[in-house]
């Protein structure tokens, strides 16, 4: 629960305050740490639908959610770290006003989010999630408009996890594997994807010479894997040489 000494104004202003400190002292943590400088920045909306492709979108209404699917935001706003506490002073008088009424027990509308996967990201109502976190709520009313995406989000925790997610989603459009062949595929070096593609490519194009047919990408990628990564694979652990972790070196 939030601390209450019966003043909404002065609580409001000590929220701020202690919200502040923790977003002051998360950063420094992770300098110390030599933690990524992303890992306490609020996802941006456009990046990770660019990574992850945009299918389309489908209005999902009045719902309500939890407080900790909120990781992003639409306006890539640097007034809020990862978890949405202040990271500006200039947006102090803002907050207080919406700190103050919460307490009071006054209405506050739903935020606007966008959902891709599991996560939310912020269109209007900022500062009101960012009260909630300083309130210690779980949930949230919110309107809520669902992406419909190429690939699974799952996995993305900050702006570097992008990376992969981009050259996954690429490699897929070059290479249409599906169901379990699709899922086969992963690597934690994005550059492996690439890699990866030019030589499936590099293959169907011999095949489609040996064979004098033209074959597309899903045939190709279908063959691949049934012709060549599946025995080779069998081979490696009956040879018990797989690595454990994906690679392309």
């Amino acid at each position: 629960m939030a601390r209450d000494t019966g003043f909404p104004t002065a609580d409001a202003e000590n929220d701020f305050n202690r919200q502040r400190r923790r977003a002051d002292v998360s950063r420094l943590v992770s300098w110390l740490r030599r933690q990524p400088d992303d890992v306490n920045t609020v996802l941006p909306f456009d990046e990770v639908v660019a990574a992850v492709g945009n299918l389309g979108e489908r209005q999902r209404g009045f719902q309500v959610i939890r407080l900790d699917s909120i990781v992003g935001s639409v306006d890539r706003t640097r007034d809020f770290d990862r978890y949405f506490r202040p990271t500006s002073a200039r947006i102090r008088e803002r907050w207080k006003r919406l700190a103050v009424a919460q307490r009071k027990g006054e209405s506050v509308p739903p935020i606007t989010v966008y959902r891709v996967g599991s996560m939310h990201f912020v269109i209007d109502g900022h500062h009101r999630v960012s009260v909630a976190f300083a309130m210690h709520q779980t949930t949230i009313d919110a309107y809520v408009t669902e992406i419909k995406t190429r690939i699974s989000p799952d996995g993305i925790a900050q702006r570097g996890d992008l990376l992969i997610k981009d050259h996954r989603r690429i490699f897929l459009t070059r290479i249409p594997l599906t169901g379990a062949q699709r899922d086969a595929i992963r690597f934690v070096d994005p550059w492996c994807y690439a890699e990866l593609g030019e030589c499936v490519e590099a293959w169907g194009f011999r095949l489609m010479q040996e064979t004098g047919e033209f074959l597309d990408r899903r045939t190709v990628a279908r063959r691949w894997f049934g012709e060549e990564f599946v025995p080779v694979v069998r081979m490696l652990r009956a040879a018990e040489i797989l690595r454990d972790q994906p690679s392309c070196r």
